[in-house]
């Protein structure tokens, strides 16, 4: 039997210092994240950063819970694996986080339990990096470490520019600036960033982020003078990919650019990025240096075209399996 499982980051399961703390504690211990020696890392991590930020990201969790439907990326996960399982039904299609609940250690245990002997893995990272992309791969792989019987395992690449995501980020775009009261006159396209020192180590993901956004500006038929595309997300005083959102953000209002749309094509799933760094944070940045209206950008989330899109990238590589 064929089982597709859907890599999702993860998300803490309660927005309080008590949900952060672990959550954090475990996606910060990640060497594809942080690549520090750990003999100077894990003090650091335990005696400085955990103790303050757990409160600080718990706080801006609070700010983007729902009371009903809790995270948003959870909220949204789940419903991508119900509706792809529509389109599959006579496969199982689950999801495990790489941080958090349920995990994907625990998942492939259950698949594989329940009679997977084949499996489709799809990582929900559009651009190739090792700190999202290879991270998920080492969950999966980490998991099947503790089988007996190990599944035959198809992984699939990468689908920064797979024509079906593209549609799927062109649909969500445009139907976003339909719902706009205003016409923006900047877009900006942000992506999560990460440290310059791994991308000159090979990693590729600017490259990959460039090729998105190419594609994306053609359809959207942009001209050239009227998008950016930038990097959010930063952590710790290294450099990082350049330019960053926020500096960029500032700098339209300085010019005098009143009304911006940030486009999020790197976040399957609308998460604490998307709707408060983008949604409040930016928002503050570019209010304060003389800006109008800001929109962040609605992530792929459970558009349909999304999940079309999912399902063909799974039936792509799934062939002779599904």
């Amino acid at each position: 039997m064929t089982g597709i499982l859907l890599i999702q980051l993860g998300t803490p399961d309660t927005p309080t210092y008590r949900g952060l703390f672990p959550y954090l504690r475990q996606f910060l211990s990640d060497p594809r994240v942080i690549e520090v020696p750990r003999a100077i890392w894990t003090p650091l991590l335990y005696l400085r950063i955990l103790p303050f930020r757990s409160g600080a990201s718990a706080a801006k969790y609070r700010r983007i819970w729902d009371p009903k439907t809790g995270s948003p990326l959870m909220h949204y996960t789940v419903r991508q694996a119900a509706l792809l399982q529509d389109h599959f039904p006579d496969h199982p299609v689950r999801f495990g986080m790489i941080v958090g609940n349920p995990g994907v250690r625990r998942v492939v245990p259950e698949m594989v339990a329940a009679g997977v002997d084949r499996l489709i893995a799809l990582p929900m990272f559009p651009q190739y990096s090792a700190t999202s992309y290879a991270s998920a791969t080492d969950a999966l792989f980490q998991a099947l470490m503790k089988e007996r019987r190990v599944p035959a395992v198809r992984v699939v690449p990468p689908y920064y520019d797979h024509p079906a995501y593209l549609d799927a980020l062109e649909a969500v775009v445009r139907d976003d600036l339909k719902r706009l009261a205003w016409e923006p006159e900047h877009f900006v396209v942000s992506f999560h960033g990460i440290p310059q020192s791994y991308a000159r180590k090979g990693d590729p993901y600017a490259t990959h982020v460039v090729r998105t956004t190419r594609a994306l500006v053609e359809r959207m038929g942009w001209p050239r003078d009227r998008w950016t595309q930038t990097y959010q997300s930063r952590f710790g005083r290294s450099p990082w990919l350049k330019p960053y959102t926020d500096d960029v953000l500032e700098n339209l209002a300085k010019k005098g650019v009143k009304r911006v749309y940030v486009a999020l094509p790197g976040f399957t799933a609308d998460c604490l990025e998307t709707i408060d760094e983008i949604g409040h944070e930016s928002r503050e940045v570019f209010e304060k240096a003389g800006g109008g209206h800001l929109k962040n950008g609605t992530c792929l989330n459970d558009h349909p075209r999304w999940v079309e899109a999912m399902a063909r990238i799974v039936r792509d590589e799934g062939h002779g399996w599904l």
